[in-house]
């Protein structure tokens, strides 16, 4: 495919994507495009659209798969800034895979090759050899393997958790820096005291909301709670106290509404008020590209979508991860959780720590794929995941590792390319509507 093919191609899926959220706020997609600009691992994070394009159409060759390891239930953006700490249902700081929006049913190999080439891009950035790029996807493919073995071979108990008490090097000290946090400091930050009671604060990018559209986000909220796991240690009365929209600035949310809202915490004092986020959710890109009329129809909307796949693919998930429809439109609910750390890449540059590191995110890939299965409560995945991809490998685990790393290399090559053929489009006003 000749230079201008390819640039073809890239507007071609940018606007079938985005054209009409691009139309609908067009300052939002500006700020978007210009922060995927920045560099190739930036646009390669907010172009999961190409990817999968990319997937179905030059890459779509993959002796993987099956009629059933072409059916798992993936995260859909498996890149490798997309892994952080949250406290489970049972009170344990874990670290995993986070940020479910493009979760989907789909190949399970499309996750391992998105993450593999995310590495590729961040070797490059650290100015690793090919050859150390190339060990970092094997590391990689071979804790995810292993991991996955073990699980066919031994059953559920066999799936663990990165928590404080498994943890070592750069991850145990993620987590320990996440033990710091607090929820009065994360209150503190966003909301303040006014009259004795806690109010959001207000600032860049928080919106007052009117009467109206605060009746609606409450009739949403009553209508979530239904969607709780039973037992959930509710709110006292459920009653919100303060209600603010946000406008998405992050790469992955631009244009889309969301709201804050804040909660009475389980007793009358201040200081455990709860933070919400009712966000609207979007068509993942991966469904664009997945032919299962099964899959499709298992979900009443988006935010149903977004809610379901994070309780499949994170064992023991944020207890108020829910979903809810405002004014028709699928949304997704969560906490504004005080214990969620990311992992910062720039801190890890050893070789030796990073191939530590993307060995403990294999291991966790793999709980993740074998977590939404058939013996899960979801039955969209009505048989052991884990088996069928072993199966599927086969007796020659290295050729996983070969098809990763080559995959890894020419796709590293493919997205810095694509990324200033990008940048010439946005730059020369080529991307229409902004």
């Amino acid at each position: 495919m000749s230079e201008q093919q390819r640039t073809a191609l890239i507007l071609d899926v940018l606007v079938r994507e985005f054209g009409e959220p691009m139309a609908r706020d067009p300052a939002a997609f500006r700020r978007k495009f210009r922060k995927m600009a920045a560099s190739p691992f930036a646009f390669y994070r907010g172009s999961a659209c190409l990817f999968y394009a990319d997937m179905t159409g030059d890459y779509a060759d993959d002796a993987y798969l099956d009629a059933r390891t072409g059916r798992v239930w993936i995260h859909g953006d498996l890149h490798a800034e997309n892994f952080g700490t949250y406290m489970n249902a049972s009170g344990v700081l874990v670290f995993n895979v986070n940020d479910f929006d493009e979760a989907y049913v789909g190949p399970f190999t499309w996750d391992l090759r998105r993450f593999a080439a995310s590495v590729a891009l961040i070797g490059y950035a650290k100015a690793l050899s090919d050859a150390g790029i190339g060990e970092l996807v094997a590391a990689f493919t071979r804790a995810y393997h292993g991991e996955l073995s073990a699980i066919a071979a031994g059953g559920d108990e066999a799936i663990g958790s990165i928590t404080l008490d498994t943890a070592t090097g750069v991850l145990r000290r993620v987590l320990q820096q996440a033990r710091l946090s607090t929820r009065v400091d994360l209150l503190a930050a966003q909301t303040t005291i006014d009259q004795y009671e806690r109010r959001f604060t207000m600032a860049e990018g928080v919106y007052e909301v009117d009467d109206a559209a605060r009746k609606s986000v409450v009739a949403a909220f009553e209508a979530y709670l239904d969607t709780l796991p039973t037992g959930h240690d509710r709110p006292i009365a459920a009653q919100i106290k303060d209600v603010k929209l946000r406008k998405g600035v992050g790469i992955g949310s631009a244009g889309l509404p969301s709201y804050n809202l804040l909660l009475e915490g389980h007793t009358q004092a201040l200081e455990n008020d709860v933070l919400l986020y009712m966000k609207q959710a979007q068509v993942p890109a991966v469904a664009r590209h997945v032919d299962d009329p099964r899959v499709a129809g298992y979900f009443r909307h988006q935010g149903h979508r977004t809610a379901e796949s994070q309780r499949a693919l994170q064992a023991h998930a944020d207890p108020w991860c829910g979903h809810t429809l405002l004014d028709g439109v699928g949304q997704v609910v969560a906490e504004v959780s005080p214990y969620a750390a990311d992992l910062d890449w720039s801190d890890v540059s050893e070789p030796d720590e990073l191939a530590g590191v993307v060995s403990d995110l294999g291991r966790a890939v793999a709980r993740m794929h074998a977590v939404a299965d058939d013996e899960s409560a979801h039955d969209l995945v009505d048989y052991s995941t884990e088996e069928a991809i072993v199966a599927a490998v086969g007796a020659d685990p290295a050729g996983l590792v070969g098809h990763l790393v080559d995959f890894a290399h020419a796709y590293g090559v493919r997205a810095r390319a694509d990324h200033q053929l990008f940048v010439d489009l946005f730059r020369n006003n080529r991307l229409p509507g902004l």
